[in-house]
């Protein structure tokens, strides 16, 4: 038997959280529920055996004890429910009764007997940044994970943390991103761990904008992610990442200057005659302050072209242009460093003001001559 009361929009966010993370079908439909449980708070649970959210808020606790609800007609109900207080009780029959104003309803929960227990990540003090810097760093590299399961490791984000920096990074075989941040005060730990992409996404989802703390505390095969009363547990991926920093070693390039904005719209012109049927490479021409871009396929052929500083001394590339325009839109600035080698090497865009806090590569693809 359990009860508690809280506040409408307290328990809509917690469950609305916990939910991601249910799984949608499962031989274990315990794990088809979001798992309840009243103690000194009130912890909701979503578990898909992969990774599970759990967030506390404070409740009214009348009776404590543990349920599994059904998910989705739990959380339709609640979202639905008057602005006002929520007393939720269950018997020993696990007959559920929700009551708001003069709303009610009647269903029914299961035992929580069966539903596993979320991996236990011990550690003595985990890595603490801000919401935001942890926010934009995953944004900033998560679309480069390899959606290849035949190479699981890249279907993660690479984490590195030394005392001075946290860096994160992507490759999908095709392209390349990294993202940095430098904490105020020197980290404590040095560690390097693989996080899913699948597990980043809702971690992403669960921190906010602000420079309140996000805290991740690695253990020895799972890592766990806490902000403002959730968190949440994944299991880290195991194999060799690829050596990202030999791939940035380049040798003699040209350096040009972009506006992030000018050259994103230009190529985003271009490819509006590409898509995943007709396909083709966009031919960049890179000359004294201007970049040229222009593709042709069945659907008809585009042209385009944007100032830039410098010379490419007419060096041709071509690349797929929804890589460009992913590292195009990550960037976090308004202007970007291009750096060309030749025509089969990669563009590497880094800041204008020559720090590190961020670095997108995108490999070329070859193109047939021109008539």
């Amino acid at each position: 038997m359990l009860k508690f009361s809280c506040e409408k929009s307290l328990l809509v966010s917690a469950v609305s959280v916990a939910s991601r993370t249910v799984a949608a079908k499962s031989p274990f439909t315990v794990l088809e529920g979001l798992y309840l449980r009243a103690g000194q708070r009130l912890t909701v649970t979503g578990y898909n055996l992969e990774t599970g959210i759990t967030v506390d808020i404070p409740a009214e606790i009348s009776a404590m004890g543990e349920c599994v609800m059904p998910a989705r007609l739990f959380i339709d109900i609640i979202r639905k429910l008057p602005d006002d207080m929520v007393t939720v009780s269950v018997d020993d029959q696990f007959k559920v009764s929700i009551r708001c104003g003069i709303t009610s309803f009647t269903l029914s929960a299961e035992s929580a007997d069966d539903y596993p227990e979320l991996p236990e990540v011990k550690e003595e003090e985990g890595v603490s940044l801000p919401q935001s810097a942890l926010r934009e760093m995953i944004s900033g590299t998560i679309f480069s994970a390899s959606e290849n399961a035949t190479r699981p490791i890249h279907t993660g984000c690479l984490f590195e943390v030394e005392p001075d920096c946290i860096t994160m990074v992507a490759v999908d075989g095709y392209r390349l991103a990294i993202r940095r941040y430098r904490p105020a005060q020197p980290v404590e730990k040095t560690m390097k761990f693989v996080v899913p992409a699948a597990a980043l996404r809702e971690v992403e989802k669960i921190l906010n904008d602000t420079d309140e703390p996000v805290e991740f505390t690695l253990g020895r095969r799972h890592i766990t992610f806490t902000a403002d009363g959730a968190t949440l547990v994944c299991r880290i991926l195991e194999g060799e990442f690829m050596d990202w920093q030999k791939v940035l070693k380049t040798g003699d390039s040209m350096k040009l200057v972009a506006q992030v904005s000018a050259l994103s719209t230009s190529i985003e012109r271009v490819s509006l005659v590409v898509s995943e049927k007709f396909k083709s490479p966009v031919r960049c021409t890179f000359g004294a302050n201007v970049a040229d871009f222009k593709t042709s396929t069945v659907m008809g052929t585009a042209h385009d072209s944007c100032s830039i500083a410098g010379d490419g001394k007419d060096m041709e590339i071509g690349f797929n242009c929804r890589y460009l325009l992913d590292a195009l839109r990550a960037v976090p600035s308004q202007e970007v460093t291009l750096e060309l080698t030749n025509g089969l090497s990669p563009i590497i865009m880094t800041p204008v003001d020559g720090t590190d806090s961020f670095t997108y590569l995108v490999l070329p693809v070859r193109m047939r001559s021109e008539n």
